[in-house]
């Protein structure tokens, strides 16, 4: 193959670093191998080559749950709780490792509380609570633990409380396979609670996205009061990926619509949960904010708009289409799609999160062994776009491509279309616990194809 003698010395150096003669005795086996190999193999049963490359130079090499952590850091977080579970324990450990070393101010004070509670449960509370007082908090854990956190997550919901909430998913129910992967936690987190929710979700595909949507997180989750979830998996959190380095983020914090003591003298009173700007989002004050109108009642129990205790059925109901209108909102706020649209193709890809590499991959080999174009729409949010119908619209069939069994994107893409762009839906699914390759996907997609093309000349 013609690697360069001085790159192998070089690398067993290093692994026997400090051993000389483990690297003398494997240099003469080097030597012996590379000899017998010139005089005895043909060099056409390798027809490969290697050649000195440099296209790493500039990349970065990073898991996803540090890329994240770092994201926090640089989103201006204060406050992280958390308790330890498998695939996410490393996102906080590597968070309290940046923030001590970037955080503390001269006099050796830190400017953030990192707290391991006793439970998830507990861990959610903390962060609510930090994030009702006006801190920028957050807790990571993986489905199990959004199991324990239900009854906190609708609290936040409903009472309008900031927090940010990373779920790095891995292979369930139950105890499930802990070390594998999956997109699985779908439907669990987009309605999670009882009652009536529907919850802002972010989905990176790479360790970039990690960074990036961290810092969206916390200014969506501020500007819209309510819990923003991040949705990461095992593969992408925990393995390494090479990457270009990050982008400092340059612009400013969203605090969202907190009112101040000059404000509230300038409007002499306001009223926790009116919707005043027609978007759904109320405005809030700060616990501290000098000012005799600035406090309220949180409640998780039913209230009107001055946030004052209420079981009427119009105040509950008002409530509730205003929690829904934000929602709609939202949806100009969280990152958009990206959208490929390939020439004279009749079929497109829908994906999210790391199974978008399968389907690069595929489409290459689509149209290289197929002459199949196929149109491709990258889910980054929930909730959906108006870029999702116009998708739809624009191809004969789409197939929603998903690490689970039971294709809980595509059912939650089912619900926002019309019954017409719906019928269009087709569904990929993976949830073997091991990541989805690009030859699963490309030989479910032929399949089917010719199952849809063996059924129109059936009807014929």
């Amino acid at each position: 193959m013609e690697i360069d003698p001085a790159e192998l010395d070089t690398a067993l150096a290093k692994q026997f670093k400090g051993k000389a003669k483990a690297v003398a005795l494997n240099q003469q086996a080097l030597e012996s191998g590379r000899k017998f190999a010139q005089e005895n193999l043909d060099r056409q049963l390798v027809p490969v080559r290697c050649r000195r490359m440099n296209q790493t130079a500039g990349k970065i090499i990073i898991d996803g749950n540090s890329a994240a952590a770092l994201g926090c850091m640089f989103a201006g977080i204060t406050v992280a709780t958390w308790y330890p579970i498998t695939p996410s324990s490393s996102l906080v450990e590597t968070l309290a490792d940046y923030m001590r070393d970037y955080r503390v101010e001269a006099d050796g004070k830190a400017t953030f509380a990192i707290v391991q509670a006793e439970d998830e449960l507990a861990a959610l509370g903390m962060a609510i609570g930090a994030g009702w007082a006006g801190a920028r908090s957050m807790t990571s854990t993986a489905g199990p633990g959004i199991s324990l956190m239900n009854e906190f997550i609708g609290l936040a919901y409903y009472a309008e409380i900031p927090v940010v909430i990373f779920d790095v998913t891995r292979v369930g129910p139950s105890t499930g396979l802990p070390t594998r992967t999956q997109q699985s936690d779908i439907l669990a987190i987009v309605h999670c609670s009882h009652g009536d929710t529907k919850h802002i979700m972010l989905l990176p595909c790479s360790v970039s996205e990690c960074f990036d949507m961290a810092v969206d997180a916390f200014d969506l989750t501020e500007r819209f009061q309510t819990p923003v979830f991040v949705m990461t998996d095992l593969d992408l959190g925990m393995n390494n990926w090479m990457s270009d380095t990050f982008k400092y983020p340059t612009r400013k914090f969203d605090r969202g619509k907190v009112l101040n003591a000059e404000d509230l003298n300038k409007l002499g009173a306001f009223e926790r949960y009116r919707d005043v700007d027609g978007d759904g989002i109320p405005y809030r004050t700060l616990p501290g904010t000098d000012h005799p109108a600035a406090s309220y009642f949180t409640r998780g129990s039913g209230h009107n708009e001055k946030a004052l205790y209420s079981e009427k059925p119009e105040d509950y109901k008002n409530n509730m289409d205003r929690l829904a209108r934000k929602y709609d909102t939202s949806r100009e706020y969280v990152p958009q799609p990206e959208v490929q649209y390939t020439k004279d193709a009749k079929i497109g890809f829908l994906a999210f999160g790391t199974t978008h590499w399968a389907v690069i991959e595929s489409l290459d080999q689509l149209q290289r062994e197929h002459s199949m174009p196929v149109s491709y729409y990258r889910l980054r949010a929930v909730p959906f776009t108006k870029h999702l119908a116009e998708f739809f619209e624009r191809h004969d069939r789409v197939y929603i491509v998903e690490q689970n069994r039971d294709g809980q994107m595509a059912s939650l893409i089912k619900l926002e279309l019309s019954s017409v762009l719906g019928g269009k839906m087709r569904s990929i699914r993976h949830y073997s616990g091991l990541p989805i390759d690009a030859r699963f996907v490309t030989d479910a997609i032929t399949a089917a194809e010719s199952a849809e093309a063996a059924g129109k000349g059936a009807k014929k």
